[in-house]
């Protein structure tokens, strides 16, 4: 409507226009004097303008994933004062939207045929009071141009921070297991008699190696009782967010190693910035080390 009034008021007048036209005189001179000079705009939109600069920044910085309640989140901690619904209107108008996920896991392990199987000590309650109390494990599968890769985690509860991971092209017990053996060698100056390590069924995590391994630590073994999901929800739940927010954002995928380094990049992200809603909004090495700071105190 300005842009006809511009393109018609040596004509017409913008007086005349604005009597016929739905428009206040005032209006299209106030817009006019913004457009000269932005500092005549209104203060909200001037405020809409640097908050749009931070939102961008926020997102872009945390892999593009990030919904509105996130950057909202992320924007308070850095002392951007800010309304939540503000940030919501912004991130629509500007087209900017969080990973959605899809469905929540799918089963990549197959159980085991033997009988004999560790006891579940969870029993789906994946809490822990302290960080190196209770650990959960699997792994799932990525496509490539090369064929299937494999993606093996190892989790802490307490804070949900992730201290092991490994990659491989192959189903062998051996990428498990290196998982895990980075999980050991990461909290080797913690790791006590208590700790528990819970996984599926699947054959590499009952396999003679891998339950060797954890007797070795003193780590004690739990398998899921049903077989199925729920009983390893916590693991199968940063999955999912590591294929929403990587894999499925960021494919196709050529080959494993471009799949290695997304990972690497992605766990260090989630370790040291990635705001989780269950401990608060904050990241896990964050929240490892304010309960550590606490423990210091007490």
């Amino acid at each position: 409507m300005v842009g006809f009034i511009n393109d018609h008021r040596d004509q017409f007048g913008v007086e005349p226009m604005c009597a016929v036209l739905p428009i206040a005189p005032s209006t299209y001179f106030r817009h006019q004097s913004a457009q000269v000079d932005p500092a005549n705009r209104s203060r909200r939109v001037q405020r809409d303008d640097e908050l749009r600069l931070e939102i961008r920044r926020v997102w872009d910085a945390h892999f593009q994933v990030y919904g509105p309640r996130k950057v909202w989140r992320q924007l308070r901690r850095e002392g951007i004062r800010v309304a939540r619904c503000t940030v919501r209107r912004l991130m629509r108008a500007m087209g900017l939207q969080g990973a959605v996920r899809g469905r929540a896991w799918i089963t990549t392990t197959q159980p085991a045929l033997a009988p004999a199987r560790p006891s579940d000590l969870v029993e789906r309650d994946f809490t822990a009071t302290r960080p190196n109390q209770l650990w959960v494990s699997d792994f799932t599968y990525v496509a490539t141009w090369q064929g299937f890769v494999y993606v093996a985690f190892v989790i802490d509860v307490f804070a949900r921070r992730i201290v092991g991971w490994r990659v491989s092209a192959s189903l062998r017990t051996d990428f498990v297991l290196d998982a895990l053996e980075q999980a050991i060698y990461d909290r080797r100056s913690d790791v006590r008699t208590d700790l528990v390590h819970h996984s599926d069924r699947g054959t590499q995590y009952l396999s003679m190696r891998y339950t060797d391994r954890l007797a070795d630590a003193g780590i004690a073994p739990s398998v899921g009782s049903r077989g199925d999901a729920y009983d390893n929800a916590l693991v199968e739940s940063v999955i999912g967010l590591f294929k929403t927010e990587v894999i499925r954002r960021r494919g196709p995928w050529r080959h494993l190693e471009a799949v290695e380094f997304a990972t690497l990049a992605w766990v260090d992200w989630f370790n040291t910035r990635r705001l989780l809603e269950p401990i608060g909004y904050v990241p896990p090495a964050e929240y490892e080390a304010r309960y550590y700071e606490q423990a210091a105190v007490a």
